[in-house]
């Protein structure tokens, strides 16, 4: 009597393994992919300075850069913080009521996007500088001042 699964395995064992590659070779977190920005060159000259001097590690969470790889973007933590460098000036910029913090000698823009975490726009700066969080970091922006020194030694300020 000959097999028709593969290697022999019982079905039951063959259908394990097959979903485990299936899900393998699939994507269920979304904050794993980003778009990444297409900055004027003077701009992206600034953020492949910034990707040079990018920690291995924020707020305790090791380097995952998003796909597609590029030097406009980062990670942290599969997703739970992403850089994006040389994005547009968000709109809310306009609203003199937008919420700001300062970390480390850096301004940063707060935005609380529906159905995550905060975001935040480096301002003042030669080009904008974009921070996601996941939902762990509402209330926790340590993260920001880890970033700010590569940010501030590598984006000019426009003021």
């Amino acid at each position: 009597m000959s097999s028709h699964r593969p290697f022999g395995l019982p079905a039951a064992v063959s259908a394990a393994v097959l979903l485990l590659a299936a899900a393998g070779c699939s994507s269920s977190d979304a904050a794993a992919s980003v778009v990444v920005p297409s900055p004027p060159a003077s701009e992206a000259a600034f953020c492949q300075a910034l990707a040079k001097e990018l920690p291995d590690t924020v707020a305790g969470l090791g380097r995952s850069d998003p796909e597609p790889g590029s030097e406009l973007t980062a990670g942290w933590g599969d997703g739970a913080i992403v850089l994006r460098c040389g994005v547009p000036r968000p709109e809310k910029m306009s609203d003199p009521k937008a919420q700001g913090v300062e970390a480390d000698g850096v301004n940063w823009m707060l935005e609380h996007p529906e159905g995550g975490g905060p975001r935040f726009t480096s301002t003042y700066r030669k080009t904008y500088v974009e921070v996601t969080m996941d939902e762990r970091f509402a209330h926790d922006v340590t993260p920001l001042a880890e970033l700010a020194a590569p940010v501030r030694k590598t984006v000019p300020p426009s003021l």
